[in-house]
């Protein structure tokens, strides 16, 4: 039997971790009876780890009834909506579910995909894109299915990181407005990418701090070509921490200035990821 998984952060969290284990424990009891009158649970497992928190794991006959009910009762007991959720194909369902019942939208939806079910499909990736309320986040850690094509602009979404991007277009790319944007596995050549500088030159994507793409080789005269004026080749070593939390050591590097004098560093790593980052960092803020 395939398992399934649903990972929920909740907003406004009013207890230390010592308290939520807990209170986990003590309302065991009470979660188990108020699911087993419904008669659709198997079993109520509380887990301890001394590397991790405690948490509850649950068997059910139905899957969604299952993750509905663990869900609306957590809701309940601490008053607070969901913040964050992390499924997979069989759980997908949930995201619209979860936004049906609160007014606050998602802040950071992460698509998993499993062992058995490795690939979206292309109503899943364009509801995920160009459907969903989600306020901040949007990961994508799956293959899209055959030929996809994202054919809309892409809508504002801060962080977007998508493990597998070949689908990814310039089109696409310059349709986005986000603040992180990750792409790994990218299809994106030297010349994309001197097409990107110098829409994000021209004031496209105005709100970028990082950009990172996982791409095979970096031809550097296409990829600066009609920008040598405004090179300057950097030999320090730098680190860049994004508003999101994505680290990168830069060992070198070319700057580049936009006209109202914000400046980006433009650097190819031996890992084979081309990284864009603009200074200065900042820390972002949910609020």
């Amino acid at each position: 039997m395939n398992c399934e998984f649903l990972h929920f952060i909740f907003l406004n969290k009013p207890y230390s971790i010592p308290e939520y284990r807990c209170l986990s424990a003590l309302r065991k009891a009470t979660l188990s009876s108020k699911l087993y009158e419904k008669r659709h649970v198997t079993n109520i497992y509380l887990l301890g780890d001394p590397r991790r928190m405690n948490h509850l794991m649950t068997y059910w006959g139905d899957k969604l009834t299952g993750l509905k009910a663990i869900t609306d009762y957590v809701i309940d007991l601490f008053n607070i909506d969901v913040s964050e959720v992390c499924i997979s194909k069989y759980s997908f369902k949930m995201i619209e579910w979860v936004n049906s019942r609160q007014t606050t939208p998602l802040k950071k939806i992460v698509y998993m995909a499993m062992a058995w079910s490795p690939c979206s499909s292309e109503d899943e990736m364009n509801y995920i894109l160009r459907d969903c309320r989600c306020s901040s986040e949007i990961l994508i850690y799956s293959e899209a299915p055959p030929n996809f094509r994202f054919l809309n602009n892409f809508r504002r979404i801060d962080c977007l990181d998508i493990s597998n991007s070949k689908w990814v277009t310039i089109d696409n790319l310059l349709s986005m407005d986000g603040i992180d944007i990750i792409l790994g596995s990218s299809t994106l050549t030297s010349s994309d990418m001197n097409v990107f500088l110098k829409h994000w030159l021209s004031g496209g994507c105005p709100r970028l701090k990082l950009f990172l793409a996982r791409i095979d080789t970096v031809d550097v005269s296409q990829l600066l070509d009609g920008l040598e004026h405004n090179a300057v080749l950097v030999v320090d070593r730098r680190d860049y921490t994004s508003p999101f939390g994505y680290r990168r050591t830069l060992p070198s590097g070319v700057d580049i200035r936009r006209a109202d004098g914000v400046t980006a560093t433009v650097c190819y790593q031996q890992t084979g990821k081309l990284v864009i980052a603009v200074w200065p960092e900042t820390t972002y803020n949910y609020n």
